[in-house]
């Protein structure tokens, strides 16, 4: 039987996040000034299976299309372990609407390398479920605070406001929960 660590609920603007990663994402979110929900909505997949993903954001464009004419709804799910059964859920879901699938906050300096994501790289979940390009997607700000997905091609990065992102990766990584509890 696997022994597993359960993640932490923290407590932060107003949500219970399952866990500390979840809540650093909204730290990230919040401070790009994108609107968020957390768990909006539960979905039963036609195998059966039910998914509740952990974001749903308003996404203005991707591959560097930056544009309100562009937006959609993007679902994104929280992982810092990817199980055979998130791989089995996610996969389902993604054949019906938009997903990203984020894991660990990048390091430092790292917020336009490609391998700063690591497995969360995979074109099944990001690209290849919202234009059939085939690129692994990654989350971007312009500077009007519009949240929008680049692709691996610096190409798309040139749109980004950088130094926004790094400033929201600089926030969940710092973000402390203590005095968030109830």
């Amino acid at each position: 039987m696997e022994n597993r660590i359960k993640a932490i609920e923290t407590y932060y603007n107003g949500y219970r996040f399952r866990s500390r990663l979840e809540a650093r994402w909204a730290v990230f979110f919040d401070t790009l000034g994108v609107s968020y929900e957390y768990e909006p909505q539960g979905f039963k997949l036609p195998n059966g299976m039910c998914y509740l993903p952990d974001f749903k954001v308003k996404c203005y464009g991707k591959r560097g299309l930056c544009h309100p004419d562009t937006a959609f709804d993007l679902f994104v799910e929280v992982k810092g372990v990817l199980s055979a059964g998130d791989v089995e859920k996610i996969t389902q879901m993604s054949n019906y609407c938009p997903m990203l699938v984020v894991g660990q906050l990048p390091p430092v300096g790292y917020c336009c390398d490609s391998n700063a994501f690591g497995a969360y790289n995979d074109v099944r979940y990001n690209y290849s479920t919202i234009d059939g390009d085939n690129f692994a997607a990654y989350p971007a700000a312009d500077a009007n605070g519009h949240f929008y997905l680049w692709g691996d091609d610096y190409n798309y990065i040139n749109q980004a406001d950088i130094r926004r992102v790094e400033n929201a990766y600089s926030a969940a990584r710092q973000a402390r929960f203590e005095n968030y509890g109830r």
